[in-house]
């Protein structure tokens, strides 16, 4: 060996020592020599310049691809995304919800599509009491909403795609009555599940397709058919179709596709399928509910605005954490240092605790006090209850109507809940802890989608995952939304179950734009850990520094103070989930502050988002490594 190479080799070897030990800021972006290449990330950014298609499954980005080379926009493969990843199974299938925000380039606005499902009319508060349940169950038919997915896609396809519904839906049609090629996660989950799957007719027909067999589920690689699915989505093409003959426009034609969803056959099959279950939805149910397109909530921060949906989702958590977080020199405290760590858990404690007080459904009195939410004012207020030295497990809701010239009509309650903050933690028992952290986490995709044109697609998709209640002979998974839900004003005055009322919801897609014209487009699976995910995603781009497929990639913190949205309802103060990564002297600090640790290689759901290059006019895609989500650009 040479003495040049040699010198070499241990001048490499001494660079790569110190940079182990470097502050985790100074190491976020650290690369390394391959070869003659250097790699930052184990995934490359998508480079695109005329379309970008990201979601949670590999096939599903594909129909997004093939949906943008038959002419579509943005909307169009967001949407034949959408009906793949629902025929998938990836966390959703189709009885499921849509929340998305759209970045119209023809307005230059940001518009809100409201898909969730609503209580059906005989779920009451009275109707769970009187079977002994706290909360509305995890699964089953009385865990349902009605269906939101379909309608969902096929509003924002009539507002503002360019094709027909059946150009989008012709990916998912194919892969529901050919079969794909099904992937372990999904194969393994179904397994995994098979149990309570069984409990229910048409679940355990269509999920396992071997049953009586050691192997129940099909395996990967297997091709997994869906006959009755493929039929009902064949009805709908076939409504457009009729439509169409009879002279209809190309948005009628596929509003009379929606309508024979939840007016015509496929909703009476949906209803007797449900009810023969136990479940409790009437045709009028489904009749009644519709999609709402609205105006989204958005804050500023250093002359970025991000867009989030308002208070039915916990998205305004996000931008009432980012108020808190502007008032501090983030970038000083250094990339997750405990400092920097310390000021990100407690401002969403912070953030999060008024989501689970004062947020639900906006189209249901009372009305919630969004205005003083999101007043910096207010978050200068909140910022105030920081205790740098330690963490404060007593942090609750504050009260935001002085900001918005009121008074706030539930300070018994409010009281009341600060109280009973103690009496919501997770037992101190492993199987107790699990169960919490299964929860956390549930469901939910992304779907990320931007043109040449100009349009923007953000959607976070969910509900009806594995194991899901199919309706009667449709093919299609119901949610188990009825869960978010609570029985008692006490908890949350404005989240009351009520027929007909929406629940307060974990999906969160995300939008920012900077001198009015897009900058970021950005989502996660994952429950109540996505606003936390995106507010760090948000912070590594805007005050770190990172490209969009490094930021996706980075250690997050997780924060488990916050009420589970799931299940009980519990939580974990001081609890936080930190990577592997984080340095011994980082961890010692943390645990001096009051802090409970665990540590996962991977701490996000699988981020998906889209940076727009101004400069060059071309985008940058990033998806991360943590799940099967993938992206393809042109």
């Amino acid at each position: 060996m040479s003495a040049a190479r040699s010198s070499g080799r241990a001048a490499a070897g001494l660079l790569l020592v110190f940079a182990l030990f470097l502050p985790p800021g100074s190491r976020a972006q650290q690369t390394y020599p391959i070869g003659f290449e250097t790699q930052k990330t184990a995934k490359p950014v998508l480079h695109g310049r005329h379309w970008v298609a990201i979601t949670g499954k590999p096939l599903a980005a594909t129909a997004g691809a093939m949906v943008f080379q038959k002419g579509g926009n943005a909307v169009d493969a967001a949407c034949a995304m959408l009906a793949a990843t629902s025929t998938m199974w990836d966390t959703l299938g189709w009885g499921g919800e849509t929340q998305a925000l759209i970045y119209n380039p023809r307005t230059g606005k940001v518009v809100g599509i409201n898909a969730l499902g609503v209580a059906p009319s005989g779920a009451t508060v009275d109707f769970y009491k009187s079977r002994g349940m706290q909360y509305p169950p995890e699964f089953g038919p009385l865990a349902a909403v009605t269906p939101g997915t379909p309608g969902g896609l096929m509003v924002m396809l009539a507002e503002y795609g360019k094709l027909s519904l059946a150009d989008v839906l012709a990916p998912a049609i194919q892969m529901a009555e050919e079969g794909y090629p099904i992937e372990a996660q999904a194969a393994n989950s179904l397994e995994k599940n098979k149990k309570r799957i069984k409990e229910w007719r048409y679940s355990r027909e269509v999920l396992l397709p071997h049953l009586g067999q050691a192997r129940e589920a099909p395996v990967a690689g297997e091709l997994f058919r869906q006959p009755d699915l493929a039929a009902t989505l064949k009805k709908l093409v076939a409504a457009e179709k009729a439509a169409r003959a009879k002279g209809k426009s190309r948005k009628e034609a596929i509003l009379a596709a929606h309508d024979r969803f939840y007016k015509g056959d496929i909703a009476q099959e949906i209803v007797r399928g449900v009810r023969e279950e136990g479940g409790l939805f009437t045709m009028e149910d489904l009749a009644n509910w519709k999609v709402r397109i609205e105006e989204p909530v958005k804050t500023e921060y250093k002359g970025i605005e991000v867009y989030k949906l308002t208070t039915w989702v916990q998205g305004p958590a996000m931008l009432q954490a980012l108020n808190i977080l502007e008032n501090m020199d983030l970038k000083s405290m250094g990339y997750n240092s405990a400092r920097y760590i310390h000021a990100l858990y407690q401002s969403m404690n912070l953030a999060f605790a008024d989501r689970d007080f004062y947020y639900g459904d906006p189209y249901f009195p009372p009305a919630e006090p969004v205005q003083g939410l999101l007043s910096k004012d207010y978050a200068k207020e909140r910022l105030k209850r920081i205790n740098w030295e330690k963490n404060d497990p007593s942090i609750g809701p504050g009260d935001p109507y002085p900001f918005q010239k009121g008074s706030n009509p539930f300070l018994p309650l409010l009281e009341q809940w600060n109280r009973q903050t103690p009496e919501k933690k997770v037992p101190d028992n492993t199987q107790a802890e699990r169960d919490y952290e299964r929860t956390f986490y549930a469901g939910t995709t992304s779907v990320q989608a931007a043109d040449a044109e100009g349009w923007v697609v953000s959607i976070t998709p969910s509900g009806g995952w594995i194991p899901a209640v199919i309706a009667g002979r449709t093919g299609i998974g119901l949610s188990q939304r009825m869960q978010s839900f609570v029985l008692e004003p006490a908890e949350s005055p404005f989240n009351v179950l009520e027929p007909g009322k929406r629940p307060r919801v974990t999906l969160t897609p995300s939008l920012a734009l900077k001198e009015g014209k897009p900058y970021l487009s950005f989502a996660v699976q994952g429950g109540d850990s996505q606003d936390q995910n995106l507010l760090q995603f948000f912070l590594n781009v805007v005050e770190f520094g990172m490209n969009v497929q490094e930021a996706v990639e980075a250690a997050n913190i997780n924060s488990f103070q916050m009420r589970n949205s799931f299940g009980k309802h519990e939580s974990k103060p001081g609890k936080m989930l930190l990577s592997e990564q984080v340095p011994p002297w980082v961890r010692s600090e943390l645990k001096r502050m009051g802090y409970e640790l665990t540590f996962e290689s991977r701490t996000s759901g699988p981020i998906n988002a889209i940076y727009f290059d101004r400069e060059h006019g071309t985008f940058w895609g990033g998806s991360s490594h943590h799940g099967e989500d993938y992206g393809i650009a042109w």
